[in-house]
């Protein structure tokens, strides 16, 4: 099991940490007590490699609970496993920018000022910066940058991929609300008003070749592919590996499932994560 800790200065990324190592595949607790990592590894080994890849976010929201830290990792140590300890900070004027962008006093500052509260958690950090596994500062750094970073300390070999579900959906029933992108596929005659073909789905062999095979769907298929191809490699560039399309007709039954299934194997066939639901399949 890999254990990780996200640590550092408020304002330097630890929120931003810890997002990217969940778009990783870890499994992320933020605010953990230290004294409760050894129970949450304890609990990663019981899930039998369910739970494989745990990230706890450590800092000094925790207060009292922070100066167990180091008996925390202490004890982690004698159990046989080495935690990988990530460290973020940030130059004094880019973390004072950031608190007064976002308006919220800096955890440590009580009565004084912002800048009084960054000088205390320097000083309270600074061992566990001296024993941290990798220190990212993070004053030029963009959202984008830092998540780079991240990905090729954390990220497994062949990790940073797109990952895409495919939607097909009937517009009778409205659009899916969490669509990126949606192909609109009611400029192809619909096989309902076949009426051979009006029992069976657009996983059905005849149902798909009679949509695939209809003028200008497969250049449609065609280029849309080629479009995908390009959305997903800038989404990857832009640190998103998460895409959602949806594929519509009229019912959801026919023509979107079929055009559906084929531009999920185009996708799968260029190395992305394919999911495919049919929503509204069944519906009439």
């Amino acid at each position: 099991m890999d254990l990780a800790i996200i640590t550092g200065l408020s304002g330097a990324g630890r929120s931003t940490a810890a997002k990217c190592l969940e778009d990783l595949g870890w499994f992320v607790v933020d605010n953990l007590p230290p004294a409760l990592l050894s129970t949450m590894a304890e609990l990663g080994r019981r899930s039998g490699g369910g739970v494989s890849r745990i990230a706890v976010v450590v800092d000094v929201r925790g207060r009292a609970f922070f100066a167990d830290l180091r008996a925390a990792l202490d004890a982690l140590d004698a159990s046989g496993l080495r935690p990988r300890v990530l460290f973020l900070e940030a130059s004094d004027d880019a973390l004072i920018r950031r608190f007064d962008h976002v308006r919220r006093p800096h955890p440590l500052q009580g009565d004084g000022r912002v800048v009084d509260g960054i000088s205390r958690e320097r000083a309270l950090l600074a061992e566990l910066r001296g024993e941290a596994d990798l220190v990212l500062d993070t004053t030029d750094l963009n959202v984008h940058e830092l998540r780079s970073k991240i990905d090729a300390a954390f990220g497994q070999p062949g990790g940073n991929r797109l990952n895409a579900t495919v939607i097909s959906f009937g517009y009778r029933y409205g659009l899916p609300l969490d669509a990126d992108l949606v192909a609109d596929c009611r400029f192809l005659a619909n096989p309902h008003w076949v009426e051979a073909l009006r029992p069976f789905t657009g996983r059905d062999p005849q149902v798909r070749d009679y949509v695939l095979d209809q003028p200008g769907a497969k250049e449609f298929i065609e280029r849309y592919a080629d479009l995908l191809r390009l959305v997903g490699d800038g989404y990857l560039r832009e640190g998103k590996r998460y895409l959602t399309l949806a594929v519509g007709c009229t019912g959801g039954r026919h023509r979107s499932v079929a055009v559906a299934e084929e531009l999920a194997a185009r996708l799968a066939a260029t190395g992305v994560g394919v999911q495919i639901v049919h929503r509204d399949l069944g519906r009439e």
